[in-house]
């Protein structure tokens, strides 16, 4: 049976920090959910009801878009060792990026990684445990680099050109949060 809780407590805070992976989920009022993937140490506990991550360049731009819709948003972390456990952060984003006040205080928290595109911060409303026995046990073997080198090769300006591109409107139409291209 799942619990609710009003904030972040040790015990998931504790989980958060052990995972290498967590899943993101955000929709529009109307249009396709999206769900990504996300790992690199790149989510921040800023407190008891926030948390931040760092969003690297990908294929498309849809958490923002969605964010600047409507803000809803849904963190999902697995146990994929030790204990079943699964964990939701349900809560309210925003985005920051390279142009505002914040970003430097913010990029600061977290790894200097090519191809950084934005930091989306969540506001946390209610945290929910559940079982995670359905859930496979994995093993860790590290993090990819294909995403690092990819970016690294393309450069600061070819990493602009591909914003222009590809993360200017999401799959559903919608306008992401402007890009500093």
């Amino acid at each position: 049976m799942a619990t609710f809780y009003d904030s972040i407590t040790d015990t998931q805070r504790d989980l958060i920090e052990q995972q290498h992976i967590f899943f993101v989920a955000t929709a529009p009022d109307q249009g396709r959910v999206n769900l990504s993937p996300k790992g690199m140490d790149s989510l921040r506990i800023l407190g008891p009801n926030r948390v931040a991550y760092l969003d690297l360049t990908g294929s498309g731009n849809e958490t923002s878009a969605h964010l600047r819709q409507n803000g809803r948003i849904t963190v999902m972390f697995c146990a994929f060792e030790g204990p079943p456990r699964i964990m939701r952060l349900f809560g309210r984003g925003r985005v920051i990026t390279q142009s505002d006040g914040e970003w430097a205080e913010m990029a600061a928290l977290f790894p200097d990684h090519p191809g950084t595109r934005q930091i989306m911060v969540i506001d946390v409303e209610q945290t929910q445990d559940s079982c995670g026995m359905g859930v496979p046990l994995f093993d860790y073997k590290g993090d990819r680099d294909a995403l690092v080198n990819g970016w690294e090769k393309r450069g600061v300006e070819g990493v602009r050109d591909y914003w222009k591109k590809r993360n200017t409107k999401s799959i559903d139409g919608l306008d992401p949060y402007p890009l500093d291209a």
